[in-house]
């Protein structure tokens, strides 16, 4: 076995000097491996899982699916893979109803990003650039230790806002650029005076649900997900109470707690993330770099896809911003109907027709 991979038998990470919280807080790495595997046994397809090693010898938690009869067809092992980055407080196990879907004709990667699921925990600096370059290092350091020499890259969320960091930076990496419902691409609007007019009686999007500003009326004084470890032995029922709809996004598929168990072990560890994507942040919902100032500086053939939810707090109307930078670079922007942030789970069969479509692309 290379070392830059070792199997997901390596002991686990210890959390430093956190290690005396799990008497108050009932969490362990230990326990989020086990809510994963019940996670992961829902997958049909061939699943490869393994720690892969980073120089710094930080460890990126990574998936590979493949289909089982791909294996008879050598062709289909030449399509370029499929890497998919998970939002903020995420991590591979959300992605459960795609991962199948996807790799009906290519191979599939899901990784939990650096600091966040199982994946190493390490600092990470309050300078919102020195924090997006260690998010955006590990992503290619991974590569580099897996031998991928092209990839079509998927972010979400905060796995949005990063890919586009990373194609950026590595554009000879990516075929093609798929980021559904980003964050961080707006500029912060300034405030305007009351009777200002203008454009303010348009449609009015979906305010952010309670969750995320229960978040941010916390977050200029601790990490973003500081409440759920503080709340101990409550912390699992506060994340059932503050997202109730993850168990409805995936009941038909287990009948008890399992996917509400995984985020809160997903969120309870020792804080590394979030404190990036905190330094990385005006608040919740803004980027103190965003996005949008810099889409110029992706090349001009670089495909890009933007994927919204239809009653997302996301504001899709960055996507047509988006458009309209690139001018006659191959952008697209599609509007998933009845999907809110989480597009990949409240709408899997159209959001897997319209990723494999565009993958179809590419090869």
């Amino acid at each position: 076995m290379s070392p830059a991979m070792q199997d997901e038998t390596d002991t686990e990470q210890t959390s430093g000097n956190w290690s005396w919280w799990p008497s108050w807080r009932p969490t362990s790495m230990s326990l989020l491996k086990i809510a994963e595997a019940k996670i992961l046994a829902c997958i049909q397809n061939d699943i490869w899982s393994r720690f892969v090693t980073l120089p710094n010898q930080n460890r990126i938690w990574t998936l590979k699916i493949t289909n089982k009869s791909a294996h008879k067809h050598k062709d289909e092992g030449a399509q370029t893979p499929l890497v998919m980055i998970h939002g903020f407080g995420g991590g591979v196990g959300l992605w459960i109803r795609n991962l199948d879907a996807l790799s009906h004709s290519r191979p599939v990667y899901a990784v939990d990003l650096l600091g966040f699921g199982r994946s190493s925990r390490p600092s990470f600096p309050s300078d919102a650039l020195l924090a997006e370059e260690q998010f955006v290092t590990s992503i290619e350091q991974w590569r580099q230790s897996l031998g991928l020499e092209r990839m079509i890259l998927l972010g979400h969320s905060l796995g949005g806002y990063l890919a586009t960091s990373y194609t950026i930076q590595y554009p000879e990496r990516v075929s093609h650029l798929i980021l559904v419902d980003a964050w961080g691409f707006p500029e912060q609007p300034q405030p305007q005076l009351e009777g200002s007019g203008g454009q303010g009686s348009e449609v009015k999007r979906v305010s952010p649900p309670r969750w995320v500003k229960a978040l941010a009326s916390v977050f200029s004084l601790f990490n973003p997900l500081a409440v759920f470890r503080a709340a101990g032995p409550w912390g699992p029922g506060l994340v059932s109470r503050f997202r109730p709809d993850f168990k409805r996004k995936f009941e038909d598929l287990f009948d008890d707690d399992t996917m509400m168990r995984y985020i809160y072990h997903c969120n309870a560890q020792k804080p590394s993330g979030e404190v990036g994507f905190k330094a990385m942040s005006e608040s919740i919902g803004w980027a103190k770099r965003p996005m949008v100032q810099r889409v110029h500086l992706l090349p001009p053939s670089m495909p890009v896809s933007l994927l919204y939810g239809a009653l997302s707090w996301v504001d899709p109307s960055t996507g047509k911003t988006v458009v309209q930078i690139r001018g006659k670079s191959p952008t697209s922007v599609t509007l998933i109907e009845d999907a809110s942030h989480h597009v990949y789970a409240d709408q899997p069969e159209e959001f897997n027709r319209v990723v494999e479509s565009i993958c179809n692309t590419v090869d």
